[in-house]
């Protein structure tokens, strides 16, 4: 670590190998927290490069639990986190909402370490129990349409990092490498990034990839579509800017999407939203991640047949019968 240390400090970047073996060398326990603390920190003073951000899912990848849920055409919804915005759980409940029109999800997701509430934190706290369960996750997408992939269970390097980064308490590449790794390889992904350099960099990466995918960022600094203003979309045919307005619907405050400031509270609202009780600004933003999100896995369909595919599921609540099977 201290040949690898001293090469950053000298702002010379690494290669897609070299960040690979790093990473492996990490989840192996051959470095004390120090040196996993000075490594992470160089990142946060300078931009990860494609190559570096390339190994290190190489590495996660490769180092994983392997899923295979190949014989379900499955989505994963998971936003890279780090926004500072603590909204509530958009992403988590837009896979719900996905889930309910019929779609099967297989979402990524982890503990919150610059939020409020992670995905994780979510689940936990309303009953669900983790599992690496194959058997198990095959019947919840039988019979729920979704499954939950807790990262510690399958990704041992995120766990061994997972002190430190909950110590330094800020976004680090880890925020970024989380849902390039899905352990199951979904064939479909709507993914939420907290800056415009990340999108493009998640662009390149996933073009490589088979996967049909769609990238978002809220330009107010959103790691989802916040309909607080436009947003760009990035898919494997083109990059676009879009405002609520062309959708058909209105911007809404940054108050309106406010997540809580526990756990307790965030709960209170992903079961009211869930249940059908949201306001209109919540159910409208997540019925317009689910839409895209409907769009990702069918590029023919119309927003507007999406949008309404997913309302049927939220205020018809199918999605909150999704999360109560793989509860229960």
């Amino acid at each position: 670590m201290k040949t690898i240390l001293s090469k950053l400090f000298e702002q010379v970047r690494l290669s897609r190998e070299e960040a690979r073996e790093v990473l492996v060398q990490m989840a192996g326990g051959a470095y004390n927290d120090a040196q996993i603390a000075s490594f992470l920190t160089v990142f946060l003073m300078r931009p990860v490069s494609v190559e570096e951000l390339a190994g290190f899912r190489e590495a996660l990848l490769s180092l994983a639990i392997e899923v295979d849920l190949s014989d379900f055409n499955t989505i994963d919804l998971c936003g890279t986190g780090g926004d500072g915005k603590n909204t509530f759980n958009i992403s988590t409940l837009t896979a719900f909402v996905v889930a309910g029109t019929g779609q099967k999800v297989a979402k990524h997701g982890n503990y919150g370490v610059s939020s409020v509430s992670g995905s994780s934190n979510m689940l936990e706290y309303l009953g669900y129990t983790f599992t690496k369960d194959v058997d198990i996750l095959k019947r919840q997408l039988d019979e729920a349409h979704i499954c939950f992939l807790h990262a510690p269970l399958f990704h041992p390097a995120m766990k061994a990092v997972g002190p430190v980064r909950k110590a330094l308490g800020m976004k680090t590449f880890f925020n970024m490498l989380g849902p390039l790794v899905n352990p199951s390889r979904p064939a479909n992904q709507l993914v939420g990034v907290f800056n415009l350099e990340v999108a493009r960099l998640y662009h390149y990466l996933l073009q490589e990839t088979t996967q049909q995918y769609g990238i978002v960022y809220s330009l107010d600094g959103y790691d989802e579509i916040s309909l607080t203003g436009p947003f760009k979309l990035f898919t494997r045919e083109q990059e676009r800017l879009i405002l609520p307005e062309q959708l058909g619907l209105q911007t809404v405050a940054a108050s309106d999407i406010f997540g809580g400031n526990s756990v307790a509270a965030a709960a209170e609202i992903f079961k009211k939203i869930l249940g059908g009780n949201g306001t209109e600004a919540q159910n409208k933003v997540v019925l317009t991640n689910a839409a895209f999100a409907l769009k990702t896995v069918d590029p023919a369909k119309s927003f507007d047949t999406a949008f309404e595919e997913a309302r049927a599921s939220l205020l018809g609540l199918k999605a909150q019968d999704c999360l109560q099977k793989i509860i229960d």
